[in-house]
């Protein structure tokens, strides 16, 4: 058989393995604990649902524009002007199937073969893969001082004649860190000037702990909305914790997003009118289901921290927002696949490897389920690798010895 060069290189995405996994352990009866996975377990906020099911009674459910219904681009708008203070028009907003294909339909209408897409590592696992689809180059790029917040030096350094686009994802995944505002505006200020395209992937951007607040990439633009090459990315699978749903957007100048929908309209057409309708229930209905959210999320990061303190040789950077701590593990192991096919194998625990992200020896640690399965998963971990444990675990009814170190 022959295959296409980029149905070839493409692999498969690392998270969604990950979540398929454990579906399969789970349904085989195994005591596994995922800490790896990236979906709020509170429900959908009721009005989601209440306006899916008046929409059901109806029993006409059709083809939608491709760019989405008229009353899901008003929620959008609404929520733009409410969460960045600018008024868009509906020609402004593309929906789709997820804030993942409104990114990829993005990167499709921007980037020819060859061109070039920066985004500071770690990184979102999709990121690279996308640009490889498209015949285009993703070129990530590491903070020198090690962290994992870039300054602008890292940024212009990699920026090259062929650099089409940066993407910036903050609250970050899989670090959770914040960019600062002075960042964003220096990052505008420098796209502007080059004429680049400035992707805001804001999909965690209303998940944010300590009291802290979104940065508003608007304020800092100096061009019209017509004018400019921002693109914000967003949907309500984090936010609304409704995953399973599938409903993204993208905000622009009105020209790409003609030519985005153009790209949708072969690809998927319109996305479904039923889940547009919940979708807009959950952006016009009662906010309160994100705030509880939020507190959740703050009160688990904690508890996960407070863990990961008690690991000798571990360090971490505490997250600001999202639901991931991104904690170096190479003093036990520098290869982060072998330590977390280690963890399966031992403890039944799920993790993320952080080389799928980027950066080795690391690991992505949820704290999106729930407060057991937080402290269950983390003693596992400690029992695991810590020397000082106790050389005994109790899995339910099943004792584990550990006899590796």
């Amino acid at each position: 058989m022959s295959f296409s060069l980029i149905g070839k290189s493409i692999g498969e995405s690392a998270t969604l393995k990950l979540n398929e996994t454990f579906a399969i352990l789970k349904a085989k009866g195994e005591p596994v604990i995922h800490l790896g996975g990236g979906e709020p377990k509170s429900k959908a906020p009721m009005e989601a649902i209440t306006s899916t099911a008046a929409f059901l009674d109806g029993a006409e459910v059709r083809y939608t524009p491709s760019d989405g219904t008229r009353e899901m681009k008003q929620a959008v708008i609404r929520y733009m002007e409410q969460n960045y203070g600018r008024h868009f028009d509906p020609e402004n907003i593309i929906v789709s199937n997820g804030a993942k294909q409104s990114l990829m339909v993005a990167m499709q209408a921007i980037l020819d073969p060859q061109d070039e897409i920066l985004y500071p590592s770690p990184y979102w696992v999709s990121y690279s893969e996308m640009a490889r689809l498209i015949g285009a180059l993703g070129i990530s790029f590491r903070p020198e001082d090690g962290s994992f917040i870039p300054r602008m030096s890292d940024i212009e350094q990699h920026v090259s004649s062929r650099t089409k686009a940066i993407i910036i994802n903050s609250p970050n995944n899989p670090t959770g860190v914040q960019y600062p505002a002075e960042l964003i505006k220096q990052i505008v200020a420098f796209t502007e000037q080059k004429g680049i395209y400035l992707i805001m992937d804001d999909i965690y951007h209303r998940l944010l702990f300590d009291g802290k607040k979104a940065v508003n990439v608007y304020e800092f633009s100096k061009k019209t909305e017509e004018n400019s090459k921002i693109i914000v990315i967003n949907g309500i699978s984090k936010t609304y914790a409704m995953t399973g749903f599938r409903i993204g957007w993208a905000v622009a100048n009105k020209k790409l997003v003609n030519i985005m929908t153009n790209i949708q309209s072969h690809q998927t057409a319109g996305p479904s009118a039923l889940l547009q309708k919940a979708a807009t229930g959950a952006l016009n209905g009662n906010q309160s289901s994100v705030e509880i959210l939020n507190a959740t999320l703050e009160n688990n990061r904690n508890v996960l921290c407070k863990y990961l303190d008690t690991l000798s040789g571990v360090h971490y950077t505490k997250p600001d927002g999202a639901f991931y701590v991104f904690a170096d593990f190479s003093n036990y192991n520098k290869d982060s696949k072998k330590l977390a096919a280690f963890l399966l194998d031992k403890v039944k625990v799920l993790v993320m490897p952080g080389i799928e992200f980027g950066l080795e020896g690391h690991l992505r640690l949820s704290f999106c389920g729930s407060v057991k399965d937080i402290k269950g998963g983390m003693e596992r971990i400690k029992w695991a690798i810590d020397p000082n444990a106790a050389n005994e675990l109790y899995i339910g009814d099943r004792k584990l010895v550990r006899d590796w170190l």
